[in-house]
């Protein structure tokens, strides 16, 4: 029987029958719920993101990451070896993976996010920067958590805690800088990072924007002074010794001049500041869990 005789299957399948009523009105309305479910049951990240925690010691990182975990600090000591703990994202947070999701999509209840704390003493940064950029097949981490003590600065000349706290960022972000420009893909080494200014419900505390301008300063003199090198004896025909800037490999492409975090952005580095506390009054962790969920 042929397919345009008036008993074919299609002349039937288009007839005004109330069979074919029937199953077309089922599939319309199924069709969008079953891709609906579909979509609203699967998973956006199949990786757990992790970020990495450094910052002079002393400064409050194993008390930031245990308040992160459980909602309050608890009594901490020195730190000597790298410590990891997963934390759920708060319900008020939300991925920016996923901002177009509904908020009660089933695969937003729960966000593990796993915060490495690293050692601060300056004889074991070596263990952080190791984690910066670890071999393969291990991935780099998501994000740095750089966290200084916002009342231990000032911008006096013989600071000591502004001094450590901008030689260690400098490392970190020399560290990025020399991963990015050995990457093949630019892309695949972006990690951005945050400084966190903690310690804000101290009286002496300094809010997070003067933080960034010290930092800054004093990143430029660090590595102003690391860029400098002893010039042989005789150099030059005079039979002296000098000094000269070596710019290459400099930490932002030159040695001196102002330094900015925003140069940082031409090897993938974007450095954000945040201000937070974990006792007393004052932010909290809320600007930190904001830049979190921007990362992931």
């Amino acid at each position: 029987m042929a397919w345009h005789s008036p008993d074919g299957w299609l002349t039937q399948g288009l007839a005004p029958h109330v069979s074919t009523i029937t199953i077309t009105f089922i599939i319309t309305l199924a069709l969008p719920i079953f891709v609906h479910w579909y979509l609203y049951r699967s998973r956006a990240a199949t990786v757990t993101p992790k970020f990495l925690v450094l910052g002079p010691s002393g400064a409050g990182k194993t008390a930031l990451i245990t308040t992160l975990e459980r909602g309050a600090p608890t009594a901490t000591h020195t730190s000597l070896t790298p410590l990891t703990i997963a934390a759920p994202l708060p319900a008020t947070h939300t991925p920016s993976s996923a901002r177009y999701r509904s908020t009660n999509d089933a695969a937003l209840r729960l966000v593990p996010i796993l915060f490495t704390d690293t050692p601060g003493h300056g004889k074991l940064r070596h263990l952080a920067l190791g984690l910066i950029t670890p071999a393969p097949p291990t991935p780099p981490p998501t994000g740095l958590i750089f966290v200084v003590d916002a009342a231990a600065l000032s911008s006096e000349a013989d600071n000591a805690g502004l001094r450590d706290a901008a030689e260690y960022l400098h490392d970190v972000l020399l560290a990025l800088q020399r991963a990015y420009e050995r990457a093949k893909s630019s892309v695949a080494r972006e990690i951005p990072l945050v400084v966190v200014a903690g310690k804000l419900d101290l009286f002496t505390a300094l809010p997070a924007g003067v933080v960034r301008s010290l930092l800054e300063a004093e990143i430029g003199r660090v590595r102003e002074t690391k860029a400098r090198g002893i010039v042989g004896v005789g150099k030059g025909g005079d039979g002296l010794g000098g000094e000269e800037v070596v710019e290459e490999g400099a930490l932002g492409g030159r040695a001196e001049g102002k330094f900015e975090f925003g140069v940082m952005e031409e090897w993938g580095i974007k450095v954000s500041v945040v201000g937070g506390n974990v006792r007393g009054e004052g932010p909290g962790v809320t600007g930190l869990w904001d830049w979190v969920a921007g990362q992931i």
